[in-house]
């Protein structure tokens, strides 16, 4: 089995103090650093996303310029290319052969399989390409990005486990759902120590 970890949109925004940032995720990120120290050999290759969104437009609705935000298909202004909101946490340490994804450049984006790595080409192609089948899935937010990224990688045929020691959520009641809704679809819900 060829193997690759998911990391999903650990970014200063997403993080306490961020703009839309969650309880918990700094201790996501700090547990993600460790855990990949601790299996580095696990994975044959480590994609990173992010939300790189353009800062001079709502990013096709994306963004609530004109009204307050309804926290389900608009959100406060977010993860600005190039902004210290859109870098990753600084407790997460990547390796240098980590595939960078950036998504939503322009349109709203929640799947890292909506995204491309540096050199333009899609996540798809990638797993693909390096033969990948099996996907850990890790990061923020479980009920947002984190469940779109692992029905992406089911519907790419991928068999995918859900971290979820290494996940944070918006909101209990919603994170709870995209869980569930993960493994009626087929994802294994795991601890990471026990997938050692």
């Amino acid at each position: 089995m060829t193997r690759a970890l998911f990391i999903i949109d650990v970014q200063n925004d997403f993080t306490e103090g961020g703009a839309l940032g969650v309880d918990g995720g700094a201790a996501v990120a700090a547990g993600i650093t460790e855990y990949l120290e601790a299996n580095s050999s696990r994975y044959d290759k480590v994609f990173a996303s992010r939300d790189w969104h353009d800062g001079d437009n709502d990013n096709g609705g994306h963004f609530a310029l004109d009204a307050e935000p309804d926290f389900v298909s608009t959100w406060p202004v977010h993860c600005v290319a190039g902004t210290e909101g859109a870098e990753y946490h600084p407790a997460l340490k990547l390796a240098e052969d980590t595939i960078h994804i950036r998504k939503g450049q322009g349109v709203p984006a929640y799947s890292i399989f909506e995204g491309t790595a540096d050199d333009g080409s899609s996540v798809a192609d990638k797993l693909q390409e390096l033969g990948i089948d099996s996907v850990d899935v890790v990061g923020i937010a479980t009920d947002y990005c984190v469940r779109a990224s692992a029905l992406g990688a089911i519907e790419h045929g991928q068999e995918v486990t859900v971290l979820t020691d290494l996940i944070a959520g918006v909101a209990p009641e919603s994170s709870e759902a995209a869980l569930a809704e993960l493994a009626h679809a087929g994802a294994k819900i795991a601890e990471s120590k026990s997938e050692k």
